[in-house]
This record gives structure tokens, sequence and C-alpha cells, in this order.
């Protein structure tokens, strides 16, 4: 991995990513789980959790680089827009630093919907492990 290298993946919403989420971390607030409690808060559909999210950013770390080694440093994100379920999210990292006497590297990230609108960005930092 060197400077400048793109990472692409896209993940979906389905079912079984949000039932998933819900059972997991028991987070039922309404915005989640009530069309009409979304609806009336201005959102088509109910507006899936944005820290699902992260899971996917797990996943890119632990399973989509050339590597094992790794582990994640620290990470941010911001959110721009909501994502539904059955939404396909597209998925794009750069590596923006590597500091390779240390083994760390920092990636810029960002989701993205099926019409390309941003649904959220960040940094994530990650360490070669030795």
């Amino acid at each position: 991995m060197k400077k400048d290298d793109v990472f692409q993946d896209s993940f979906e919403v389905n079912e079984a990513v949000y039932q998933g989420f819900l059972n997991t971390f028991n987070d039922h607030n309404p915005l989640h789980t009530n069309p009409d409690f979304a609806e009336k808060k201005g959102f088509p559909h109910v507006v899936m959790h944005g820290n699902i999210l992260n899971g996917f950013l797990s996943y890119f770390i632990g399973e989509g680089l050339p590597t094992k080694d790794v582990m994640i440093i620290s990470q941010a994100i911001s959110f721009h827009n909501p994502f539904y379920l059955n939404d396909k999210i597209a998925f794009t990292a750069k590596i923006k630093d590597v500091t390779a006497s240390v083994g760390v590297y920092n990636f810029k990230y960002r989701f993205t919907n099926e019409a390309n609108k941003l649904i959220a960005k960040g940094t994530i930092q990650i360490k070669l492990l030795a």
C-alpha cells in the first residue's frame, strides 16, 4: 500500500443488515423503526442507523485491504444525508499519508448513494502490526 492508492467497494443496506443492527445494539429509536414518525419528521422512510456505516468501515479495514496485519487507531465520520433500507452504497477510500517508519496509514473515505449523493465522509487511521 502506498500514498494515493484508492480502494472501492459497495454495500447494500438490506433487511439482514438492518435487523442485525437492531438486534445487536437494541437502538429502536422511532426515527429508525417507525415509518409514521419518520414521515412526520420529513423523511420518506425510516432512516437507517448511521453507525451501520462504521460496520462497513470495519469490513474495509479487516477484509478489504491487501493485508490482515492491521488495526484501527482512530476514525472520524460526518454524516451528510440519510440512507434507507435497500439502498446500495458506494464506498471509496484513498490513502492520504503514510508514515512508513511506524507503519501508520491515513485514509480519507466517503460513502455515496446510487445518485452519487454524499451520505458520509471521514478519516480513518490504521497501523500495520509487526
